[in-house]
């Protein structure tokens, strides 16, 4: 019955398109999110289901849309620039066959970012990518957080749907993706239209929050906690409320260790004691490792270039008996380990141009999206009152998958490459709607209604 739902509900996307090709690209973003073709196990799993939904998106803008108000941002041409650039370094990895391979789904990952912009000319169109991001996510969230409030989880060992270690279904990288979602969640309940705030509505969104916030436990992955953490101080900077938001960070982590499991108690502690986890000394041994090769390779060596690592750490532990403490280390050897970190990824892998490129895509995006706050914030009309605060969610989405990104190697993450796509979307629409024509015509708007006024 699954594999029968899976294959009803992507069919009846692609004949949906054929009415509203922009359904298409609703389809790719279900797609690359929920990878159906991976739960599924009859003809589903046969079909090429990723390039299916492009091809179908690309093609049904290319025909049918109007595409007068498509614009190509300069952002979208740090894409093109870093996607360029990737193909060269891949040309002359170190790993030329695991290079292939990265490449593969890369490069599709930044083209649609790069088109997705294209396909954003109203501001439905630009909510319905933010309710199908969240909703994707949410399919693998919902699922993760039940078993965990069913006692399930562990570090390595929370299934979200099948035994995978790729993509969203990895615990770190969803454990980042589920903490950046809510600002837009809460952004979906309060001024979308698509499905209008009601009780429904927010019931469903507090009980994704509160989903969203269980899939660190389960996960035991520490970037969730500090991706957490980061989110509710970043709340004090545009919240009314600031005292009830600082009372609830002291008060809900008070009442809520009793109730976690000791081994993720004993895990986030190793934030604290790093030296005794070899996790821990494993990124910082690679990440040392990273610097001394950028220093010979400042293009960087190509995707995959992490398998030539090999680094050498001691572990510190203590034992104590009455009043003696006994302080022992282990020497640690180990090769080919991963960078476990997006800017140590770009760097070893892209050497530092790349990592400039990914770094300016990353900072113009939260710039934009201030400058947006700033221009739209005081804007109450009914047209107009949802652009700021859909700004700072994105910006505030983005800002957590930085953070998150500093202990994950998930630069290139599908994800987090079509929220950069909604940000340039957002920025062209609201850049033209804004423009000296767009002020003419409220103007002139205005000063008929004064005429009638005065007749």
């Amino acid at each position: 019955m699954l594999n029968l739902g899976l294959t009803a509900f992507f069919g009846t996307m692609i004949l949906l398109g054929f009415k509203r090709p922009f359904l298409w690209v609703l389809c790719y973003l279900y797609v690359d999110i929920v990878a159906p073709q991976l739960i599924s196990w009859g003809f589903l799993t046969q079909m090429p289901t990723s390039l299916i939904a492009f091809a179908a998106a690309f093609l049904g803008w290319l025909i049918f849309d109007d595409k007068r108000d498509s614009r190509f941002t300069w952002r979208q041409g740090l894409l093109a620039a870093l996607l360029v650039y990737c193909g060269i370094t891949t040309l002359t990895a170190d790993y030329p066959v695991e290079a292939l391979t990265k490449w593969s789904w890369v490069w599709k990952a930044l083209v649609f970012a790069m088109f997705l912009p294209l396909t954003l000319r109203t501001r439905l169109r630009i909510e319905a990518v933010a309710l199908a991001m969240v909703l994707s996510a949410s399919a693998l969230i919902i699922d993760g957080g039940l078993k965990t409030a069913m006692g399930g989880g562990g570090y390595g060992s929370l299934i979200i749907f099948i035994e995978n270690n790729t993509g969203l279904y990895e615990g770190s990288i969803i454990s980042c993706v589920a903490i950046a979602i809510i600002p837009i969640a809460i952004w979906l309940a309060k001024y979308g239209t698509i499905f209008p705030a009601d009780w429904r509505v927010w019931t469903f969104t507090i009980a994704l929050i509160f989903a969203c916030s269980l899939i660190p436990v389960g996960t035991q992955a520490r970037t969730g906690l500090i991706c957490l953490g980061i989110l509710c101080v970043l709340y004090l900077r545009t919240s009314k409320h600031r005292f009830v938001i600082m009372a609830g960070m002291t008060l809900v982590p008070m009442l809520a260790v009793p109730f976690l499991p000791a081994s993720y108690l004993a895990r986030m502690n190793t934030i604290e004691n790093h030296q005794s986890d070899q996790s821990a000394g494993t990124r910082i041994g690679v990440w040392k490792w990273t610097m001394g090769y950028a220093k010979d390779h400042p293009l960087g060596g190509g995707f995959e270039v992490y398998m030539s690592s090999k680094v050498e750490y001691d572990t510190v532990s203590s034992q104590s008996n009455g009043s003696n403490v006994t302080i022992s280390r282990t020497r640690v050897v180990e090769e080919g380990r991963a960078f476990h970190s997006s800017y140590f990824e770009m760097l070893g892998e892209q050497g530092f141009p790349g990592l400039a490129l990914w770094l300016t895509l990353q900072i113009s995006g939260i710039v934009q999206m201030e400058m947006i706050r700033r221009r739209w914030k005081d804007r109450t009309g009914p047209d107009e009152a949802w652009a700021a605060p859909l700004a700072v969610a994105l910006q505030l989405a983005q800002v957590v998958y930085l953070f998150g990104s500093l202990f994950v190697g998930i630069a290139f993450q599908p994800f987090i490459l079509m929220l950069i796509g909604l940000q340039c979307g957002l920025w062209s629409y609201l850049k033209r709607i804004s423009g000296p024509e767009r002020t003419q015509r409220q103007g002139v708007r205005k000063m008929q209604v004064r005429v009638r006024a005065a007749g």
